[in-house]
């Protein structure tokens, strides 16, 4: 596929949100130059970690990455957001993915049913909140699923001279991959994401989505739309530093085969079967017996490995002029410097200068 020329990639910072390493993530992400710090929710609030962060920063945009729409209520959401975008100076960006079921019912004891229609109307819904706000209008949204009505001057947050957060929506199945188009700012890929995958179902499904919904007239299109790409990867300094990360993301990998939110994009690869047989595994508990079916032609299409060079050079061969931005995923017990040095190698095959 031949792509067109493009800017220089942005590169995204990816943070653990736990209230003891927050602070020091984001001050290093920021010294050396990443152009986004992003929090994922995982067992603790994004939202609180990224306002203290705020506090610590000055220019990095601030970033969940994602927090989970459809365990709260698009008000709930609109005033964290709102709180954040606030306190940054206008550096939020709203990353929101749906979670699956039998979380959020049984662990946010929330509603769960038609989730992509859901998840567009809870787009409409936070931005009409965030419209009500910004301009003094009156709040009128009625929907399927949520209604708002009711904001008094009390409860009404001060307008932000920034504007409103944009909004990003994760997925990987067509339904929600076309809600993100039709009502967001952009799409967060999934780190279990091929670029075949990305290039031959998820960007047209994207582009007619945004299509239409220009056609259509809609406030937030005249943004950019950003693609923003979650690449797993295995680096190291040493060569046991690198096996061991290899060994990791390939445990990783299994458990993201396993998982039926998933198939289809094994599915665009023939390797339905590697799914059928890894979910039994999961079914049984065999999880060490996993990793072995993930051989190196499954690894190399969802993952890079090597050195930090050779991982930037892989990760920017398969992104520049696909991505808008990429973020490096690395295994949970790895130095978070190797991610910031992935970055700084990516920057400079872009050209980009390197932090003061």
């Amino acid at each position: 596929m031949d792509r067109p020329q493009a800017p220089a990639l942005l590169l995204d910072a990816l943070a653990p949100a736990h209230p003891a390493g927050i602070l020091d993530a984001a001050e290093r992400a920021e010294r050396r130059g990443a152009d986004r710090l992003v929090v994922s929710e995982t067992a603790y609030d994004p939202f609180l970690q990224l306002a203290r962060a705020a506090d610590r920063t000055s220019s990095i945009e601030l970033a969940t990455g994602v927090a989970v729409a459809l365990a709260r209520t698009p008000m709930t959401l609109a005033y964290q957001a709102w709180g954040l975008h606030a306190a940054s100076g206008g550096r939020a960006v709203i990353g929101l993915g749906s979670q699956v079921k039998p979380h959020i019912e049984k662990r946010f004891g929330m509603p769960w049913d038609r989730p992509a229609a859901r998840m567009r109307e809870y787009v409409h819904a936070v931005r009409a909140i965030w419209h009500s706000w910004q301009t003094g209008d009156r709040l009128r949204f009625r929907g399927d699923f949520y209604t708002h009505t009711v904001m008094t001057p009390f409860f009404a947050p001060d307008p932000i001279p920034a504007g409103v957060p944009r909004i990003l929506l994760a997925g990987v199945g067509p339904l929600m991959v076309r809600a993100a188009g039709a009502v967001a700012d952009g799409f967060l890929s999934h780190p279990f994401t091929s670029v075949d995958y990305l290039t031959r179902q998820v960007l047209p499904a994207l582009a007619e989505e945004r299509g239409a919904a220009e056609t259509a007239g809609a406030a937030w299109t005249g943004r950019p739309f950003e693609i923003v790409g979650s690449v797993l990867t295995a680096t190291g300094r040493t060569e046991e530093e690198l096996r061991t990360h290899r060994a990791s993301v390939r445990e990783r990998l299994a458990f993201y085969a396993s998982t039926p939110a998933y198939r289809p994009v094994l599915a665009q690869h023939g390797w339905e079967d590697l799914h059928e047989e890894l979910h039994r595994l999961s079914l049984r508990g065999r999880w060490p017996e996993m990793a072995a079916l993930i051989d190196d032609r499954v690894f190399d299409t969802f993952a890079v490995a090597g050195t930090v060079e050779e991982a930037a050079r892989e990760i920017h061969r398969r992104y520049a002029g696909l991505a808008t931005r990429v973020s490096v995923s690395l295994p949970e017990d790895a130095d978070p410097d190797l991610g910031l040095d992935v970055l700084d190698a990516l920057r400079a095959l872009d050209g980009r200068p390197a932090p003061h």
